[in-house]
């Protein structure tokens, strides 16, 4: 079923979605790979990142890990995230390392 999204002035879709309640997750991020503790909510389709610190993240399951060679994540960025929806597996968990040195991940997650 097609959501109606609000638009820009160049008519582009703005995400819409409400923070969920409880969702909120803080991942103290250090050279060691380290993944949120609480499984995202099976509703939740995207989540959003901030990272105080430049890390490296990987998606998965609940034994998800993360090395130096995964996805790169810059400092002081705001980003939405899908983690799953439509005909794709839900990602229950994100791993996070640190790139440089030691800080901390804040995820919402939103529906």
């Amino acid at each position: 079923m097609p959501t109606l999204l609000p638009c820009d002035e160049n008519n582009t879709p703005i995400p819409a979605l409400r923070f969920k309640e409880g969702g909120a997750h803080v991942i103290n991020v250090t050279a060691t790979s380290t993944r949120n503790v609480t499984a995202f909510d099976k509703q939740t389709r995207v989540i959003s990142l901030f990272a105080t610190g430049p890390v490296h993240i990987h998606f998965g399951s609940s034994s998800v890990t993360t090395t130096s060679a995964d996805h790169y994540f810059p400092k002081g960025v705001y980003y939405d995230v899908a983690i799953g929806g439509n005909k794709t597996a839900q990602y229950s968990h994100i791993a996070v390392v640190s790139a440089d040195y030691d800080c901390d991940l804040y995820i919402s997650e939103k529906q």
